[in-house]
């Protein structure tokens, strides 16, 4: 219960690894702990993500599923750091293909978590105003994936000092 509790949207395997139990240990007590109430679960794919009931809403736990997975966080990430990137940005930054981004990007708009802005000929990208706050973000990736938050804190760092670089 603690694990679920501080990882909230986390999935069996997960579980497994850091706790190193049996996977049979781990889905009889997520089980016990679905019937008794004390968590409840969603289907994200192949993965049924926990968390604790009651704790969050529905929209919360939609952005724990994307920032479970780290193509998609990477990419909200570097929305939140870039301001307005064009797929192009973000094919660069990712290192991965157009279409891989395309699709991602699809599928955040689909979720309503980023808007498309059309500008001349590119499309550029922003966190959706109505839905979500990019410090609300930083929040959850320090309370609940605090080595996420220290990786990406330190990408901030070494912005910040190139640009200090730059200028002098």
């Amino acid at each position: 219960m603690t694990f679920i509790q501080k990882n909230p949207g986390c999935y069996l395997r997960q579980i497994r690894n850091e706790l190193s139990l049996s996977m049979g240990s781990v889905q009889y007590h997520a089980y016990q702990l679905q019937k008794s109430g004390k968590i409840t679960s969603t289907r994200e794919g192949l993965y049924k993500l926990h968390f604790q009931s009651g704790a969050y809403q529905d929209h919360e736990k939609l952005l724990f599923r994307v920032l479970n997975q780290e193509t998609p966080r990477e990419i909200i990430m570097f929305i939140i750091e870039q301001k307005y990137p064009t797929q192009t940005d973000i094919v660069k930054r990712l290192g991965i293909s157009a279409p891989s981004v395309n699709w991602h990007v699809r599928r955040l708009i689909d979720l309503n978590l980023i808007d498309e802005v059309r500008e001349g000929k590119y499309k550029r990208y922003k966190l959706c105003d109505d839905s979500i706050d990019s410090r609300y973000i930083v929040e959850l990736l320090k309370t609940h994936h605090p080595n996420l938050w220290n990786k990406w804190s330190n990408r901030l760092v070494e912005i910040f000092l190139s640009l200090s670089d730059e200028n002098n």
